[in-house]
């Protein structure tokens, strides 16, 4: 009978643990900004369902859903201002200024939809509404941020 005998060894190897996938954290006025753009770009959608059928609650919706976009702009806007502030970020001035615009026309256009009657939506609202989408489209060229900055989670 023939007998093996193992010769156990014991080896150790030197690594460092390296992290595959950093997190990546995103900016507050980039989560938000998103949201803002659908109520906008809602108010839209509700202006041509009222200058398609006049019914009042079309009318009101779009009173809505601008006065909501233009909430969720202000916080947009606040959160990248701080961004700024903190230093983290850099302002991303075509989609900032581009931004700007689209919230300026939607204050006045809610001051437009507060009218009573047709001439509240058509065809001025209607008119302001659209130009606020092809503003607001347009961001997506570039993201949904108002700033630039280095990668928020990456290590450095």
């Amino acid at each position: 009978m023939t007998q093996v005998a193992v010769a156990h060894t014991i080896s150790t190897v030197e690594t460092e643990a390296v992290p595959v996938v950093a997190p990546r954290r995103h900016a507050i006025n980039q989560m938000l900004l998103p949201f803002s753009v659908a109520y906008l770009i809602g108010a839209f959608v509700t202006d041509i369902a009222y200058w398609q059928t006049a019914l009042v609650m079309w009318e009101r919706f779009s009173v809505w859903l601008i006065a909501a976009g233009l909430v969720i702009a202000t916080i947009a806007a606040i959160a990248a201002v701080i961004d700024l502030l903190i230093g983290r970020q850099r302002p991303a001035w075509f989609r900032a200024l581009t931004y700007a615009i689209a919230i300026v026309l939607s204050v006045v256009n809610v001051l437009v939809h507060s009218r009573d009657g047709y001439t509240a939506v058509v065809p001025t609202g209607l008119v302001l509404s659209g130009l606020v989408t092809i503003l607001l489209l347009s961001l997506l060229v570039g993201g949904w941020s108002l700033t630039d900055g280095d990668q928020l989670g990456a290590a450095r």
